[in-house]
């Protein structure tokens, strides 16, 4: 993958989609014609694994440049949306890296959580307060959350934004996450996008179709180092 095309145009360049989503693009459109994965009739599973596949197959060079710019696309809608309580995690297997995102954040004093498991509703998440002398510990998967303290959690009304992980999305904002449905049901929670979604991800992660459940709940923004996709 090259990652100069990503940095060709910084500017937002809005292009008429033929979906309802509303797409600015970070570089020059026609720059990037690779085709979308075609994911028709395909099972969560073997979406997923290809999926997965395709973001680790990018080196860590191609890692550390798509996660600056894409960063930067987010700090640029947290503060258009004037986010002062944001919600986002930190990022494993070939995830876009969320580091310099939370490091910026924390220079301009704006709050942030992390999910923990919640310890006895199962399947559900708290949002912890996550600052830089935060206690940290391993939850059951081994992913290191802030230490629970029943004073440093936020509800999900009270946040303003969550940054929330994609392994896969389509251009109608349908999300796959894990499988666990941990994400599921903290989207089920918002109302009229307070706080407002926005899946974080990388552009190889669109896919043509993700297959949906009465229960999944479309993502109203998306953005990659590429470009914002809103519904």
């Amino acid at each position: 993958m090259s990652i100069t095309r990503f940095m060709a145009n910084k500017d937002h360049r809005p292009v008429t989609s033929t979906s309802s989503a509303r797409i600015s693009y970070f570089a020059t459109p026609t720059e990037l014609g690779e085709p979308l994965f075609d994911s028709t009739d395909m099972s969560r599973d073997n979406i997923r694994r290809h999926v997965r596949q395709e973001r680790n197959s990018l080196s860590t060079d191609e890692q550390n440049q798509l996660a600056l710019i894409a960063s930067r696309h987010m700090l640029a809608e947290i503060q258009a949306q004037s986010a002062q309580h944001v919600a986002l995690y930190f990022t494993q297997d070939g995830e876009l890296s969320t580091k310099k995102l939370i490091e910026a954040l924390w220079d301009l004093d704006i709050n942030l959580y992390l999910p923990c498991i919640h310890p006895f509703s199962k399947g559900h998440l708290l949002f912890v307060r996550y600052d830089r002398d935060s206690v940290m510990v391993n939850n059951k998967y081994g992913i290191s959350e802030p230490q629970l303290n029943v004073q440093h959690i936020i509800t999900v009304n009270n946040l303003d934004l969550i940054i929330t992980p994609v392994v896969a999305f389509d251009e109608h904002g349908n999300r796959m996450g894990m499988g666990s449905g941990y994400y599921d049901r903290t989207l089920a929670q918002v109302i009229n996008n307070k706080p407002l979604a926005v899946g974080f991800a990388h552009d190889c992660q669109q896919v043509s179709q993700v297959p949906t459940d009465f229960w999944d709940i479309p993502l109203p923004v998306v953005i990659t180092p590429t470009r914002r996709l809103a519904i």
